[in-house]
């Protein structure tokens, strides 16, 4: 059988290719086998190597995913990785080779009589597909046994009492960078974040931060962004700027743990961006923190108002407790997100409403980085009088007065509103897809005193 080879694949060739080999391994009619000396026998010389098992793991998968063995015993393993990030192949009863990109991987491993499994153990890589089984004279492998993939999916995760208060994200869109040319560091960090009241998940952040730093521009800036990756991560990484244009296998690459890498590239275009990790599988990385908004302002700038907030939408696909999102979760063709929440914690913004003066003219920049979900943003009692979405304007004063009640957004789309609150009151921010509301996607902007009474 032929190899295939795919170069400058991106994430949906990435999945072409696992159906690809799928199908080949289908149609290929057996199961490959290990080489093995016929003479040789475990019984008669235990611990001697028998024979060699061969596997190659690309993005994200292994091939082939299912070996036999003619009989139980030590075998040396000879792991290729072609893939575009570190894998490993981690065995049943721990034995762990790993590789990185492009290199070889070299060990041995006892195989049971009953036969054992494999999975890549990097996070994610084995609920995205790279699990594989070895069998011994063509027997299934016997249940049981530590597959080192972690808990089960579960469908509900228990909150824990113990766990730390959320961090409060200050809602304020920060002012424009100074400047035409600007250096900014982008540092990964993998770190425990309480994600909601008594959820507290191993998220994947950029500084550290869900979502990321808010990047404010104009249009002709220049941003030079240097990515790094610092040694005490688990995975590779990446980063991905909508608001540039340039080639996805060249800054967008991913980089291994200890790596760092420059992404340079010119604003062109206005609007509100979504930026996020791009490496396989993108799902597990935007699901588990990596996103965060850039503003591109036009060349001559936005008219003043009184306040600015910016405000990301996004899912949590809860994992257990003090692990990373569950993947399977994620994956679900019918999304059922744990929580839906704005700036990255569910319902903070009700906890501790965002102070506006009545009839203060208010700017939101606004992102729905899914990875899923789509927003009908709308704050109760407003009516938006300014939307600029993807490129389309409403403004104030039109002909007609025509104005706005939610702006819909799917993943990665952005949007400029504006708005004015008529009396001292409480007004919630919500997305209208009302079956959200309840698990975090709702805040109250507080305008005045809070009490129209008064």
């Amino acid at each position: 059988m032929g190899r295939i080879v795919l170069f400058g694949s991106s994430v949906a060739s990435v999945m072409l290719l696992t159906l690809i080999y799928a199908v080949v391994a289908t149609q290929s009619g057996g199961t490959p086998s290990a080489s093995a000396d016929p003479s040789s026998s475990a019984a008669a010389n235990p611990g001697a190597v028998l024979g060699e098992i061969a596997i190659t793991a690309f993005d994200l998968g292994f091939e082939p995913a299912t070996v036999d063995v003619a009989e139980a015993g030590t075998y040396s393993v000879m792991f290729h990785n072609t893939g575009a990030v570190a894998h490993d192949i981690t065995f049943a009863d721990g034995t762990k080779i790993a590789a990185e990109a492009g290199q070889m991987g070299t060990g041995t491993v006892t195989i049971p009589a009953g036969g054992t499994t494999f999975i890549c153990a990097i996070p994610g890589h084995s609920v995205a597909g790279m699990t594989g089984t070895v069998t011994v004279a063509g027997a299934a492998p016997s249940p049981g046994g530590d597959s080192h993939g972690g808990p089960a999916p579960s469908a509900d995760v228990a909150a824990d009492p113990g766990a730390p208060p959320y961090v409060l994200r200050d809602a304020t869109a920060p002012p424009l960078l100074a400047g035409k040319v600007h250096d900014i560091d982008l540092v990964v960090e993998e770190k425990l974040m309480t994600v909601a009241d008594g959820y507290q998940q191993m998220v994947w952040t950029f500084n550290g931060s869900v979502p990321g730093p808010v990047i404010r521009v104009k249009v002709g800036d220049t941003i030079r962004v240097h990515l790094k990756n610092p040694a005490t991560s688990d995975v590779a990484h990446s980063v991905d700027f909508h608001s540039s244009q340039v080639a996805w296998n060249d800054e967008m690459t991913s980089i291994e743990p200890g790596k760092e890498k420059l992404y340079e590239w010119t604003a062109e275009y206005a609007g509100v961006w979504m930026y996020h990790c791009g490496t396989a599988p993108a799902l597990h990385h935007i699901a588990n923190g990596m996103f965060g908004m850039v503003i591109v302002e036009p060349a001559e700038g936005l008219p003043a108002v009184d306040k600015e907030f910016a405000i990301v939408q996004s899912e949590w696909y809860l994992g257990p407790q003090g692990k990373e999102t569950n993947l399977t979760k994620a994956s679900a063709g019918a999304p059922a997100p744990d929580f839906v929440m704005f700036n990255g914690v569910a319902s903070q913004y009700l906890d501790n409403p965002i102070q506006i003066g009545t009839g203060e003219r208010v700017r939101i920049f606004l992102l729905d980085a899914g990875p899923n979900i789509d927003s009908s943003f709308h704050i109760v009692g407003t009516i938006f009088d300014t939307v600029i979405k993807e490129g389309i304007h409403l403004l104030r004063g039109n002909d007609g007065s025509w104005g706005a009640q939610a702006v819909d957004l799917s993943p990665a789309q952005g949007a400029i509103i504006e708005f004015q609150t008529a009396e001292d009151g409480q007004y919630p921010m919500v997305t209208h897809a009302f079956n959200f509301v309840g698990r975090g996607a709702l805040g109250l902007f507080q305008s005045g005193d809070g009490d129209p009474l008064n």
